[in-house]
């Protein structure tokens, strides 16, 4: 399972920046049009906040584990720079072990 979360964190780093990339690069570094794309509809709107407490929630779990599991920091970051889709499986890699 290790490699297969390995794989899934530079999948997860991957795809997302894939669209970020075509989205600065056609709108330029637009940081509020970038948010305001995230709840541009109802659609993107569940997405978003289905992400933003699907992370709070990791964080908590991240949290709730320190003391048996890997220190949350590093994750954290991950997940507020790339995504929970890279964050998620790295936490699970660093976590599983040989």
């Amino acid at each position: 399972m290790k490699t297969i979360y390995l794989i899934l964190a530079i999948a997860g780093a991957v795809v997302p920046y894939l669209f970020f990339i075509n989205f600065f690069a056609s709108e330029g570094i637009d940081l509020f049009g970038f948010i305001g794309g995230l709840f541009v509809n109802g659609a993107a709107g569940g997405f978003t906040a289905d992400l933003l407490i699907s992370s709070f929630v990791f964080w908590l779990f991240m949290f709730n584990r320190q003391n048996e599991g890997p220190k949350p920091w590093v994750f954290i970051a991950l997940n507020l720079t790339i995504g929970l889709s890279c964050a998620l499986p790295a936490y699970l890699w660093a976590n599983e072990k040989s």
